[in-house]
């Protein structure tokens, strides 16, 4: 990932109208960016309807333009995996994929989000479950959603959120054990 101190002034610059840092902005971040969102649909079939591309630029555009406070490098990753979260589970709600009651099934908690059309029920349950983790630890909540909707590395997210990556592995095992027990009525 790009260096923090170039990437929080270019943000600051933004915030500020300035639309040259927005172009170098982009060229900063495009990559990782691209690399989030195309682990998300990884292994998606030719045609998808939600493509990496298009959730991207979605998140994008909301990130620039919604006069965001940035604090720094961290802040804008953080931002940019709820972003896409949010982008995901409006996609999923949209779809019309939530069939409540009957037929319990397991959700796996793998480390990454593979957004399938068979699978976006899964989405809105995992965010429901995320909200519920986020009341009872912010920053296992935080590493989830790093790890599962924006697809970082634990030393990504360790570098993201200025802890060791041994915490991050410590967090990431406790929260997933968390989440399967709420995921699957355990």
């Amino acid at each position: 990932m790009p260096g923090s101190g170039e990437i929080t002034k270019l943000l600051l610059k933004v915030r500020q109208g300035d639309t040259s840092a927005e172009d170098q902005l982009i060229e900063l971040v495009h990559d990782d960016l691209r690399r989030i969102a195309g682990r998300c649909m990884r292994g998606e079939r030719a045609g998808h309807t939600l493509q990496a591309t298009a959730l991207l630029n979605e998140a994008w555009i909301e990130l620039v333009h919604d006069n965001i406070d940035w604090q720094n490098r961290a802040h804008f990753f953080a931002l940019a995996a709820r972003c896409m979260r949010r982008i995901l589970v409006e996609y999923a709600r949209a779809r019309g994929s939530v069939k409540r009651g009957g037929g319990a099934f397991r959700i796996e908690l793998t480390d990454t989000l593979l957004v399938a059309e068979d699978q976006l029920e899964t989405v809105l349950i995992v965010d429901e479950a995320l909200s519920q983790l986020l009341e009872w630890d912010a920053r296992q909540a935080e590493i989830v959603e790093l790890r599962y909707f924006g697809g970082l590395t634990e030393d990504e997210i360790a570098a993201v959120l200025g802890i060791s990556t041994r915490t991050v592995k410590r967090d990431w095992g406790m929260a997933r054990g968390w989440l399967a027990s709420r995921l699957n009525g355990a």
